[in-house]
C-alpha cells in the first residue's frame, strides 16, 4: 500500500525514526486542502510510542480541521537539525514520515490526560503546565494521528 523507499541505503531503522518522533518537538502536519492542494502547516506534538499514535492540538475551527474532517489521511513528517563531520561543510541530516489518519479526541477525560503529557514535553514545569491547561483547554481540540505506516532516513546533504 504505501512505497518503499527509492533510496533504500539512505533508510534507517524504524526505532531510529520512533527516536526522532520522540525527541523532536516540531513538525509538519500536510492534509488534503481546498479544491485538491496539499496544505502543510507546522505542529507541536507528543509520540505517544505504546499506542502508535502521533497527539497535537489544534484550534477547532480553520483550514486544517476542515481538511481533516473531509479526509482523515495525512502525511506528518519531524527532522532532527543534523549534523557535519569534522572537515565537512555539508549537514547529515535524519527525518521521519509518517502516513496515518487523524482523528478528534472527543473523550474529554482522554484529551485532558494527552494534553497534559503533551505540554510537559514543553513547558518546564507541572504547576506551569496545569495554569495554561486550566486557561485554554476548552478552547482546544486534541487531535490524533493513529500511524498507518512509519519510515526514515539520513541524508548528506551535499
Amino acid at each position: 500500500m504505501f512505497r518503499e523507499m527509492r533510496r533504500v541505503k539512505r533508510a534507517i531503522p524504524e526505532e531510529a525514526a520512533k527516536a526522532l518522533l520522540k525527541s523532536n518537538k516540531r513538525a509538519a502536519l500536510a492534509v488534503n486542502g481546498d479544491d485538491g492542494y496539499p496544505y502543510a502547516v507546522p505542529v507541536n506534538f507528543y509520540y505517544e510510542e505504546d499506542e502508535n499514535k502521533i497527539y497535537f492540538h489544534s484550534s477547532r475551527i480553520g483550514h486544517k480541521m476542515e481538511s481533516m474532517k473531509k479526509d482523515s489521511k495525512v502525511c506528518f513528517t519531524t527532522w532532527d537539525d543534523g549534523y557535519k563531520d569534522e572537515g565537512d561543510w555539508a549537514y547529515r541530516v535524519s527525518s521521519c514520515v509518517v502516513f496515518g489518519r487523524a482523528s478528534l479526541v472527543e473523550d474529554e477525560n482522554v484529551a485532558l490526560e494527552k494534553i497534559k503529557k503533551f505540554a510537559m514535553k514543553y513547558y518546564p514545569t507541572e504547576e506551569e503546565v496545569d495554569e495554561e491547561i486550566s486557561k485554554d483547554f476548552k478552547a482546544v481540540q486534541m487531535v490524533c494521528i493513529d500511524i498507518e505506516h512509519i519510515s526514515g532516513k539520513k541524508i548528506h546533504e551535499k
